[in-house]
């Protein structure tokens, strides 16, 4: 409200400043004063007629010169006006002093924004520029956290775009400051323990798996932790818990979950056995079977899904899997035919081929 009021005070002093003179009437002191200065040189004729200076006739002559300027004057200064029109200088005030305001006032509300708070420049240069460089924005983040330490939103903003960049080491700061100021979650846990992955070059080392472990203890279906840690037991040997893993993550999935290819194509890499998705009670069957008849009833599922998907051939899902299924039998020129025919099935809908070659290209088939 002060500085309000001292604009106020600013305004009425301009707009005042202005209106004076008009305020005054129109002065006859200048007339006054040229009519004394010939009545003084007719004075100084007489003095020089008196002295000899000058004789009488061009005395005369100047006297009627003078006489005649002097009448000129009077008369000037009685044709003036003696005061400018009052009624019009009121208005005018009036107008100065309070229509001009309240139209700049009413303007500014209208296009202005009298509750922004301040911008100093020194924020203003500051400001995020969206066409900078990556790099330059996370500088301006990572300046604004030096002097924010405790915001976390900040850290959990920075923290995945480090990993974007490859500063691992830097993002894994991030994220457990994330996790300090806004609290543990199964989510925060994974992409930390990614994090310390991508600075092993990508080895899932024992805190990696600590932290994937906590995820899990949090959420025991979180993809990612999962994943992680079947992809640990593959690091370290443990086909068969590795396949494990994953498969439990399939059993469980939505048929339209994102990381389902990439886990498909995980368990083809580890041999799993029963890949062409065997029921329970088929697989529970299958234990007490020797490995002839096993491998006989495999392949009568496998040949079942492919007349199946001949007769319809919209399910992304089951052309993967028969693909999946001929690759792990070791017949790639089955796997390639199939692959060939699911591409024709699919042809005319855009977005099943590109589930399916989304697909195909998890499983290194995507040529």
């Amino acid at each position: 409200m002060t500085l309000w009021f001292v604009f106020a005070l600013m305004t009425v002093a301009a707009i005042f400043a202005v209106l004076w003179p008009l305020s005054r009437g129109a002065s006859d002191a200048g007339g006054g004063t040229e009519a004394a200065v010939y009545t003084d040189q007719l004075a100084e004729i007489d003095r020089d007629v008196a002295a000899g200076l000058i004789g009488k006739p061009e005395a005369e002559a100047a006297r009627v010169e003078i006489g005649r300027r002097l009448l000129a004057a009077v008369d000037s200064g009685r044709a003036a006006p003696s005061q400018s029109n009052l009624r019009l200088r009121r208005v005018s005030a009036i107008l100065a002093l309070v229509a001009l305001p309240i139209a700049a006032v009413t303007f500014y509300l209208s296009v202005g924004s009298p509750q922004l708070g301040d911008f100093p420049l020194s924020q203003r240069s500051r400001a995020a520029d969206a066409n900078q460089p990556l790099d330059n924005l996370v500088a301006q983040v990572e300046a604004h956290l030096e002097k924010n330490p405790t915001d976390g939103r900040g850290w959990n903003v920075l923290a995945p775009v480090l990993s974007r960049l490859g500063r691992y080491d830097e993002a894994i700061r991030a994220y457990r400051n994330s996790i300090t100021y806004n609290g543990d979650s199964a989510e925060r846990r994974s992409d930390l323990g990614e994090a310390l992955m991508g600075s092993a070059g990508g080895v899932v080392t024992t805190e990696a798996k600590a932290e994937f472990e906590r995820a899990v203890a949090q959420k025991p279906d979180d993809p990612k932790a999962n994943y992680f840690l079947g992809l640990a037991a593959e690091q370290e040997g443990r086909q068969a818990d590795a396949a494990a893993i994953w498969r439990a993550m399939l059993e469980k999935a939505p048929a339209e979950a994102p990381w389902r290819p990439l886990v498909q194509a995980a368990l083809v890499r580890v041999g799993g056995p029963n890949m062409p998705a065997l029921s329970n009670d088929t697989m529970a069957s299958a234990k007490d079977m020797s490995d002839a008849d096993r491998g006989t009833m495999i392949r009568g599922m496998v040949d079942r899904l492919a007349t199946r998907l001949k007769q319809d051939g919209n399910d992304v899902e089951g052309w993967l899997r028969l693909v999946r299924a001929y690759m792990v039998m070791g017949d790639r020129d089955k796997a390639m035919s199939a692959l060939t025919d699911a591409r024709e099935a699919v042809a005319n809908d855009a977005e099943r081929l590109r589930q399916l070659n989304e697909g195909l290209k998890n499983m290194g088939l995507d040529g």
